[in-house]
């Protein structure tokens, strides 16, 4: 599994990258930062970079340097979803119970002399209550202190709390990028698996990752088969049990539905054909689309059984 922590180099974001380490070398960093991409880019690797450049810990191999890796540096403090014990999955909120240790930390005096950094994975994640607890430790920032805040959904966040932050965007990955950094994986793929899953992963090592944990290519059919109506209804409960055969494969499965949908709505409605320009196919995709986001949202909030859900999900798309 990839580790954020022990990530050496980061493929495809030299831009960024520099961007910080120009700010950085300047001496007059801004206290807070907003990474932004979408899942699976690279934004809590990258988040990990930063904090070690900043900790002098980029020798993974120092003693500083694996205590970034261990989770043990006493002047990095990490803030992500805890999980949920009951159920065996990350909890859907950070709450403000997640959020006070932050306080405490940055109270007390580097350990070492320099930097202290936290790093919030998932900020889009924060409810109202540690929205706002970030937002206070951001209106009076502490000297000597860094926040980095990462998020794949930035409209999430309150505009006083992006306002705040110097926003850091990553973009998706190029098919050759993608190659070198799936290639590069210590579990490799052969480059077959790695061509089936390049155009499906939208430039994201990390969703590439997820697919190929999967049965990503088989999916893929299969949602195709289903938006092109060729499925047939007497399938859907061989799909249904196709799809939750494994934990993994019911979330690949709607993450590739949704962009199935998305990606035909934004067709649809760039099209330059007149009938087409007139339909209302467009606005009955968007609304499918997030019916879609819901339903999976809720199966995972309520631990809803998901061979309906899958039922459900195609019921509608036939619908459409």
């Amino acid at each position: 599994m990839h580790d954020p922590r022990a990530c050496r180099r980061l493929l495809g974001h030299d831009a960024a990258w520099r961007e910080f380490q120009a700010v950085m070398h300047t001496g007059r960093l801004h206290h807070a930062w907003l990474l932004t991409g979408p899942e699976g880019i690279g934004k809590a690797s990258m988040a990990f970079l930063m904090a070690r450049a900043l900790l002098r810990a980029e020798d993974h191999d120092s003693p500083v340097g694996r205590r970034v890796t261990a989770g043990t540096h006493a002047d990095l403090l990490v803030i992500a979803r805890g999980m949920d014990e009951k159920r065996n999955r990350l909890r859907r909120e950070i709450v403000g119970d997640d959020i006070r240790p932050i306080g405490a930390f940055l109270r007390r005096t580097a350990a070492e002399g320099g930097w202290r950094v936290v790093i919030v994975d998932g900020a889009e994640y924060m409810n109202r209550t540690a929205a706002n607890a970030i937002l206070k430790i951001l209106e009076e920032p502490p000297e000597r202190a860094i926040l980095i805040l990462t998020t794949a959904v930035p409209g999430r966040l309150l505009p006083t709390i992006r306002s705040r932050c110097r926003v850091l965007g990553l973009s998706a990955l190029d098919e050759a990028t993608m190659r070198a950094a799936l290639a590069a994986m210590p579990d490799a793929p052969p480059p077959d698996e790695i061509e089936a899953i390049i155009p499906l992963a939208h430039g994201a090592p990390g969703k590439a990752r997820e697919l190929l944990g999967g049965d990503g290519p088989a999916l893929s059919r299969l949602v195709a088969d289903v938006m092109a109506g060729t499925a047939g209804e007497e399938a859907g409960y061989d799909i249904a049990a196709q799809v939750t055969k494994r934990e993994n494969d019911f979330y690949v499965f709607f993450d590739l539905l949704c962009d199935a949908i998305s990606q035909k709505a934004r067709a649809l409605a760039a099209s330059t054909d007149r009938v087409q320009k007139e339909d209302l196919r467009p606005a009955r995709l968007a609304l499918l689309w997030q019916d879609m986001m819901r339903l999976r949202a809720e199966t995972e909030q309520f631990n809803l059984d998901k061979q309906q859900a899958v039922l459900t999900a195609l019921a509608r798309v036939s619908e459409t």
